[in-house]
């Protein structure tokens, strides 16, 4: 950011905030009674009809699910509505080291089905869809990433983003896809089953997977929330009861729950997560979730290895990041790409090399779309899926070095606004404004996330008056600041995973969030520091 722009910034009041948070939301419906009618989805009656007649005819039904937190909730959701009518459904996740992504021919293998339906993946499943024709198996794809020209040959796809669906909202995620289906099957069968009680499934999978929080999203996300901080389901009462909050936010679910949940299927396999959102006991729940934290740890210490190996490896004129690595964990590679996005702001491609193949992940920033850059590379690909703002891909190691002069090349047609983050800061809060009441303006337009960012605000030229360093190996920082020299008071500050030092001339700008911190039944305001200038 320049620091012309810097000096644009607007001081804002408490009022004018307010105004500046009511536009975002302008003629925009946030109704439960908005949400679509299911039926809207292309071919989702169809396929409603199918696993129902399946149902009343006694047949072998199976699922296969996927590895991320919106894989894994979605099969939670699915299971829980046929542990519900009583019905056996046999569900299997892909293992991401041992099967790859998705539904496949070495999946397949293993599933004895009359009917296979899929969440969160499967829209480019072609082979798996010849292996379901020779077996005579009826094959449901249901998933939300973009379609290739190419569809696979099925029973049905359930997608809102083909471009015959006629579904008003696309950017919706795997769970909801799944969760709408779940409804016609319910409505078909005649059951008496309140889909509401799945919102706080759908609310850990849509702030997960990135999706915009605006209209149905928005409304399902706060329903869910609300539901989520009273829920008598194990996984939820565990969750509450370990943040030790009674109130789940939606930066709970990105930054404390979400990465929990991966880490089972980036690490080891994802059914540990799986039994975490099904336990039938609070002990149980328990259990995984201790499990999951054990492994976000290790997740945490191999990410922040390869990223230090992977910024190594960034050609700073480049401006779509591509990095690859021999033995890289394939498990934190989008993570990695993410670290690398914030560091570099531009798009990053992070790849591991095992046997000739590069496999990995991408994450893009601002409003690039990176799945149309990586389609114009299709014919350097041998696999590739996902959406605008994140996306995966696979090749012969052969091919990166022409693959990454050629995606920089295709990316120079981009405008350089494109690549701006969406993120930026909206203003300079007056002095006064920075209290409790702010808290509960801000709390308002809550959930924040994607399409609703958390308003980042300026200090600037803030006397530095010291910064300490605290957590057990002491790597973050706590700084007490002084806007303005003209008044005594300081404010406390906080950066968690950064060790700072104060600038020679002691003075600093940085853009910063305002949160809500609760522990131990006391609330608090919390000042974050994002960026410096």
């Amino acid at each position: 950011m320049s620091r012309q722009t810097l000096l644009d910034a607007p001081l804002l009041g408490q009022r004018s905030l307010e105004a500046f948070l009511n536009e975002r939301f302008h003629l925009k419906s946030e109704k439960l009674s908005d949400i679509p009618h299911p039926s809207q989805l292309k071919d989702a009656t169809k396929a409603a009809v199918r696993i129902a007649n399946a149902i009343r005819n006694n047949e072998k039904i199976a699922l296969v699910g996927d590895y991320d937190v919106d894989g894994v909730t979605s099969t939670a959701i699915v299971k829980r509505f046929f542990h519900l009518i009583g019905y056996p459904l046999t569900a299997t996740i892909p293992n991401r080291f041992t099967d790859g992504y998705g539904v496949s021919k070495g999946v397949l293998e293993r599933i004895d089905a009359d009917v296979v339906f899929t969440v969160d993946n499967g829209i480019n499943a072609i082979e798996a869809a010849q292996v379901c024709k020779a077996r005579g198996i009826d094959l449901i794809i249901t998933d939300h990433h973009t379609p290739s020209d190419i569809l696979p040959d099925v029973y049905a796809i359930v997608n809102p983003k083909q471009h015959d669906c006629p579904y008003p909202f696309k950017d919706i995620c795997g769970a909801q896809v799944a969760w709408l289906l779940m409804g016609l099957i319910k409505a078909e069968i005649g059951l008496t089953i309140d889909m509401r009680q799945f919102f706080p499934f759908l609310a850990l999978a849509i702030v997960a997977d990135v999706m915009p929080l605006v209209g149905i999203n928005r409304t399902i996300v706060k329903a869910g929330l609300e539901m989520m901080s009273t829920s008598s389901i194990p996984a939820f009462v565990i969750i509450r009861d370990v943040l030790n909050k009674t109130k789940i936010s939606s930066e709970d679910i990105g930054f404390q729950i979400a990465p929990r949940i991966n880490s089972a299927g980036r690490l080891e396999d994802a059914s540990i997560a799986l039994e975490f959102l099904i336990a039938d006991t609070t002990e149980k729940a328990y259990h995984q979730f201790e499990l999951l934290t054990s492994l976000n740890a290790l997740r945490k210490e191999i990410e922040a290895h390869t990223t230090a190996q992977a910024t190594v490896e960034v050609n700073p004129e480049d401006s779509i990041i591509v990095v690859a690595g021999e033995g890289w964990n394939e498990g934190v590679v989008g993570i990695v790409a993410s670290r690398l996005v914030n560091h570099f702001q531009k798009p990053a491609i992070v790849l591991s090399i095992h046997n000739g193949i590069a496999k990995g992940s991408g994450r893009s920033i601002g409003a690039v779309d990176l799945y149309t850059l990586i389609k114009s590379q299709e014919h350097l690909l041998a696999k590739f899926g996902g959406h605008k703002m994140a996306a995966g891909l696979s090749m012969d190691v052969l091919n990166l070095e022409e693959f990454r002069l050629a995606i920089n090349h295709a990316s120079t047609s981009i405008h350089p606004d494109d690549f701006i983050p969406q993120n930026e800061i909206i203003g300079e809060l007056e002095y006064d404004a920075i209290n409790f009441e702010l808290l509960g303006l801000l709390e308002k337009f809550e959930p924040y996330g994607e399409g609703n960012p958390r308003p980042r605000f300026l200090l600037r030229d803030a006397h530095v008056v010291g910064i300490k360093l605290f957590g057990s190996d002491k790597s973050h920082s706590r700084l007490e600041l002084q806007p303005s020299p003209l008044r005594g008071k300081t404010l406390e500050f906080i950066a968690f995973r950064r060790v700072l030092e104060a600038p020679d001339n002691r003075k600093m700008s940085c853009s910063y969030t305002v949160n809500k911190n609760e522990f131990n039944g006391k609330i608090s305001m919390q000042l974050m520091v994002e960026r410096l200038f």
